[in-house]
């Protein structure tokens, strides 16, 4: 970074911050950087641009903030999983905290509010490796130390940094059931007032320790805005169980050395099948949330929200529209800041960077600003031709054309457009169904640039989870892809996202409108950084091409 982006987000330590109440509306509407810094695999991870794009994000660039800031967003959560990058002392990686750094200090050099936490070191794995993070007393007392020591790295880290910047505690913290909800519901008979009494206590004493620890370490942290969740960030929507108002009921505002500057965070993903029903759940949830959180003393932040399933977008848009803006509505009525969850620009779109769901960013600020609001809100159209050129380095390795569930109900058929002749028989379009073991296969065609696979039932049952291309050969192999369509049940095609699955590596060629050629690798940066064309960075790298600044650049 330059050294005018650094002192843009410094201050000295005597500045006085603005409350969380103020915080509140200066923060306007925020976005999840998802399934980027949080990714992680079950492992230790030394290479940081691995462990970035492992869930096939591209490594994010500093024009991804500046495009959200110049739409209208005015916060960006960005979710950060530490357990691949701590060392048996609980050392957090050098490398690994100075990339959270760089991706920090993207979001404030765009003029947003930063929320930076601990995500998926919680969890519902059921080994307690990955999420070690457990709200029970037992695993409390454990990981107390460790907890703490990773809060004081990141609080020191960052301790100078003005109050655009946010602390989150910790992420959807489960009991050992892995109960969602509420306490103990997944425990025999769907409840143990003794789990669910350690699971509150627990969630409290975490709570408690991370606005201790981060306050001790003094500077700017000593009066930062601080974000504690509820138990499985749940928000008490429903009544179909007495126990769903718990987590709201038994949260505690931590005790702290200053006042006014704590939140409470809950998420939000409630079904759209019925609109009315949706509106009579949703405003009864915010109704909760002042009653049994806000009047504790301090403002609720949705951290994380969206429609129950991500195939809303493309079997069910026109309630998605209408949820998003009422939601916003309810939300901003009661002064609760929203983070929508990761969709609307997603994958490759984000390296260009493009909004892929423009529609639904623009219901989401219209909903916020107003309805003549008119945000800026680049797409694909503004890029002219985009080719993704995919290498696969061995056998049997896939490229998602398609990633989220999708009813059959709605979906007949996937077409897939290359922009070259492949091999023959190295390509197949591999179908997974409903649940494990139900699959489908189709070759690519020999003698078409496009593959039209229909979708059988019989196989499949009666939705599919994810599309790809899967490749079959041992050796490297590259071929151009343009697009993927899944087509409706009444002929209407719907373009899907591609991003990497499993062990390929992907760029975009961009063919712009005054027909120029640009190249973009899946992973890359604008600092000067050398990667490979498999978006690994190099140190000395050696006679070849390479990525640097987004190009290819031959050294000789």
């Amino acid at each position: 970074m330059m050294m005018a982006a650094v002192v843009s987000v410094l201050t000295a330590s005597a500045q006085t911050f603005e409350t969380a109440y103020q915080a509140v509306r200066n923060m306007k509407v925020g976005w999840n950087l998802g399934n980027t810094l949080d990714a992680h695999n079950g492992s230790r991870m030394t290479d940081v641009v691995q462990s970035e794009t492992t869930w096939g994000q591209p490594v994010t660039k500093p024009e991804l903030m500046q495009m959200m800031k110049e739409a209208g967003f005015g916060a960006i959560r960005v979710p950060v999983t530490w357990y691949p990058h701590m060392d048996n002392n609980n050392k957090v990686d050098a490398a690994w905290m100075k990339r959270v750094h760089e991706v920090v200090d993207y979001v404030l050099d765009a003029g947003m509010y930063c929320i930076l936490n601990i995500h998926h070191d919680t969890g519902a794995d059921g080994d307690g490796h990955t999420s070690w993070l457990k709200a029970d007393e037992t695993v409390y007392a454990q990981q107390k130390g460790r907890f703490e020591s990773l809060w004081r790295q990141i609080a020191e880290e960052f301790r100078d940094y003005d109050q655009r910047l946010l602390f989150e505690s910790y992420n959807e913290m489960l009991d050992t059931y892995n109960s969602w909800c509420f306490a103990s519901f997944a425990a025999p008979g769907n409840y143990n007032a003794t789990v669910a009494k350690s699971a509150y206590n627990a969630i409290n004493s975490y709570a408690q320790s991370f606005v201790n620890t981060v306050r001790a370490t003094g500077g700017n942290n000593a009066q930062r805005n601080l974000i504690v969740n509820t138990y499985a960030a749940s928000n008490g929507i429903g009544n179909w169980n007495s126990h769903l108002l718990d987590p709201l009921k038994q949260m505690n505002l931590p005790d702290d050395v200053v006042q006014g500057h704590l939140f409470f965070e809950v998420h939000a993903y409630p079904s759209i099948e019925n609109m009315s029903w949706m509106k009579i759940e949703v405003g009864q949830m915010f109704k909760d949330l002042n009653t049994y959180l806000a009047q504790k003393g301090a403002p609720v932040i949705i951290g994380e929200w969206g429609s129950s399933t991500s195939a809303d977008y493309d079997s069910n848009r026109s309630n998605l529209i209408t949820f998003i803006k009422y939601f916003v509505e309810q939300a901003k009525a009661n002064d609760f800041p929203t983070f929508f969850w990761m969709g609307i620009s997603d994958g490759m779109f984000r390296q260009l960077p493009a909004f892929s769901q423009p529609d639904l960013a623009k219901a989401i600020l219209q909903a916020y600003y107003g309805s003549s609001y008119e945000p800026t809100l680049p797409t694909l159209d503004d890029f002219g031709q985009i080719t993704y050129i995919v290498t696969y380095h061995g056998q049997w390795q896939e490229l998602n054309l398609w990633d989220h569930d999708a009813s059959l109900n709605d979906f007949k058929a996937i077409r897939v457009e290359l922009g070259e002749m492949p091999r023959n028989n190295v390509l197949s379009i591999k179908v997974y169904g409903e649940s494990d073991g139900k699959e489908q296969y189709s070759s690519v065609s020999q003698t078409s640039l496009n593959t039209t696979l229909n979708f059988n039932r019989s196989q499949l049952g009666s939705k599919i989870r994810r599309v790809t291309l899967q490749y079959s050969q041992t050796s490297e192999y590259t071929i151009k892809v343009n697009r993927a369509f899944l087509i409706k049940n009444d002929g209407t095609e719907v373009q899907t996202t591609i991003n990497p699955f499993w062990g390929c590596t992907m760029e975009m060629q961009v063919e712009k409108n005054d027909n120029g050629i640009h190249t973009m690798a899946a992973t890359g940066s604008d600092d000067g950084t050398v990667y490979n064309l498999s978006g690994q960075r190099v140190a000395r790298p050696q006679h070849g091409i390479y990525i640097v600044n987004g190009k290819k650049v031959i050294f000789k």
